[in-house]
């Protein structure tokens, strides 16, 4: 039952972010407490936008937000089509070790990197941000 509920909540979510763009005024959704608070760029700063880019079709326009944008809407459907069978009663398929620890590894430095980057004002840096 989670799998199928967290569905429709994705999908119900896709389908008022795909009729509201956050880019046009209108509906406002919140604003990234991080960017708020120091005027910085976090490395998911962009995310809505390059989401609501991607829903139309845009891959290019919705990595230019946000590098990871169709990374993250990846991970989240396989996250999904991982949860799906195991609430189902499979058994839970395990990610190979060295993939686990390149990921533990990697992730944090890769976003912390970008964050910083995407926050110096130098011209091939600058398009880094949202």
């Amino acid at each position: 039952m989670g799998p199928i509920a967290g569905a429709a909540g994705a999908a119900a979510s896709a389908a008022f972010l795909a009729t509201n763009n956050p880019s046009a005024g209108g509906f406002h959704y919140p604003t990234c407490p991080f960017h708020q608070l120091t005027g910085l760029w976090c490395p998911a700063c962009g995310l809505t936008r390059g989401t609501y880019q991607l829903l139309h079709g845009h891959v290019a326009t919705a990595s230019s937000y946000n590098v990871f944008t169709p990374l993250v809407v990846a991970g989240l459907v396989l996250a999904w089509c991982a949860w799906l069978p195991v609430s189902w009663g499979a058994a839970p398929r395990a990610m190979p070790s060295w993939i686990r620890r390149t990921l533990l590894s990697s992730a944090p430095t890769v976003l912390i990197g970008y964050g910083v980057l995407r926050n110096i004002p130098v011209a091939p840096l600058r398009a880094l941000a949202p």
